[in-house]
């Protein structure tokens, strides 16, 4: 599908965090450039015929105060919405809500940049996952956006999926899954913590 290791490099993660309604939480950040403009990013990422073709089937109403639902995943509200700059949205999703931050902005050297800001409460869930349980999840969603927008092709269908579950597919996870590792450790959490969370992920993920 794609050259692994490029792709990976292509990606920039960071973990950090941040206080919401006076409690800290977590924020896993994940960004990319692409080579296309900021109005045809915004298209793929929020037109329901675009984003069935690399990421998921969205219903719903897609714009500011509705509702939408990803088939398979999370529903929530759209919070904000400024075309074709940014828009933010409540992650509702197995009894917990989590919020959502996504920003298309200009590369200096053309292009336009992709960056996804994911705020949660650590819950049990990261104490035993850590980052890279959300994380990796969009490393699979911004390589599949990178295809997308390479060869205009549908890149969740069934062959694409069967990528992932392949040595090639197990290879790209368990490489991105270290550089979450490496995202954890920078942003404060000791090394042995971190090292257990991201094994975990990664054995979750290439199972």
């Amino acid at each position: 599908m794609f050259e692994i290791d490029p792709q990976i490099s292509a990606v920039r993660r960071q973990v950090g965090t941040a206080e919401r309604d006076g409690k800290e939480a977590k924020v896993v950040t994940i960004s990319q450039a692409y080579d296309t403009d900021v109005d045809d990013l915004w298209e793929a990422c929020t037109t329901p015929d675009r984003l069935a073709r690399w990421f998921a089937p969205v219903s719903g109403d897609l714009r500011l105060g509705g509702r939408y639902r990803i088939e398979g995943n999370a529903e929530g509200t759209v919070q904000r919405c400024d075309p074709p700059k940014s828009f933010s949205l409540t992650w509702e999703f197995g009894g917990g809500t989590s919020w959502v931050e996504v920003q298309l902005s200009p590369e200096p050297d053309g292009g336009s940049r992709f960056e996804l800001a994911h705020t949660a409460y650590p819950e049990e869930h990261w104490e035993q996952y850590g980052p890279g349980a959300v994380g990796l999840g969009y490393d699979i969603a911004l390589a599949a956006l990178a295809l997308h927008l390479r060869t205009a092709a549908a890149t969740n269908d069934q062959q694409h999926e069967a990528w992932w579950s392949s040595d090639e597919g197990k290879r790209f996870l368990a490489v991105a899954g270290e550089r979450w590792y490496e995202a954890d450790v920078a942003g404060g959490t000791p090394p042995e913590t971190a090292r257990g969370a991201a094994d975990r992920t990664i054995a979750a993920y290439t199972a």
